[in-house]
């Protein structure tokens, strides 16, 4: 129990001297973790619901303000139908579930991605979770639905285009401030440390512009079994690392 202690104290020293502000974290691992059980993949993704609880909590204790996971790519609608409607329904359970929770912690929930190609029933629950829980302030979840970074990219650029089209800004008034501006992520800082689970070494279209100098953390761990320990690990890795920011 000391030595955890300890460790937390470490973390939350770190989190403070560093300005460490923003997690993101690709939750790879879900079907595998379950097929490694002989369970079937819904399992698999019941339990990393667990593990995503078990990393607010961690988190929120180590004065980390902003967290943002990858829930559900745009690519993913190619998964299989059943797997689909499972993950939509998961989504809505949860989220009416843990909103009162989130609102005791003092959590806002947001969603990132595009809301055009869901179901009314869907956008519904989205809307319902990001309202319950506008006012609060501690801890900042984005869940990233139906998110693919180049979409992304592509949407803000047209909405720019259109301002520049309709004389509302001029071509010279285009720099990257203004295209992170219309990014879903506006209002956050860009990632501090990019965590993928699962062993996979790739970004998956995720975050692309916000990750221009983000450091990277990959772990073996599938997303089901992370947790507090694996998260200050994560931590302890990145506080070792000179970043640069390309100088």
């Amino acid at each position: 129990m000391k030595n955890m202690q300890v460790e937390k104290n470490e973390i939350v020293e770190i989190v403070k001297n560093t300005n460490f502000k923003h997690v993101a974290i690709i939750m790879d691992g879900n079907r595998r973790w379950a097929k490694k059980r002989m369970l079937p993949s819904a399992a698999g993704h019941k339990k990393g619901v667990e593990a995503l609880r078990a990393t607010l909590k961690a988190c929120a204790k180590f004065g980390i303000k902003y967290l943002t996971v990858y829930a559900f790519s745009t690519e993913n609608w190619k998964r299989d139908r059943e797997e689909v409607e499972f993950l939509m329904s998961l989504l809505a359970k949860t989220i009416v579930n843990e909103v009162p929770e989130f609102i005791e912690n003092d959590i806002r929930l947001t969603f990132i991605g595009d809301r055009k190609s869901l179901s009314k029933e869907i956008v519904d629950v989205l809307e319902f979770g990001e309202k319950e829980t506008a006012d609060c302030k501690t801890l900042n979840l984005q869940i990233a639905f139906n998110y693919g970074a180049r979409m992304e990219i592509t949407n803000a650029l047209k909405e720019i285009s259109l301002k520049v089209k309709n004389g509302e800004i001029s071509e010279d008034e285009i720099t990257e401030d203004l295209i992170s501006q219309n990014l879903y992520t506006s209002n956050i800082p860009d990632p501090d440390l990019l965590i993928r689970t699962g062993g996979e070494q790739r970004i998956s279209n995720y975050l692309l512009w916000q990750c221009a100098y983000t450091e990277i953390y990959i772990t073996d761990i599938f997303w089901p079994e992370f947790d507090e320990k694996a998260l200050a690990s994560a931590i302890l890795e990145f506080n070792s690392r000179q970043r640069r920011f390309g100088k």
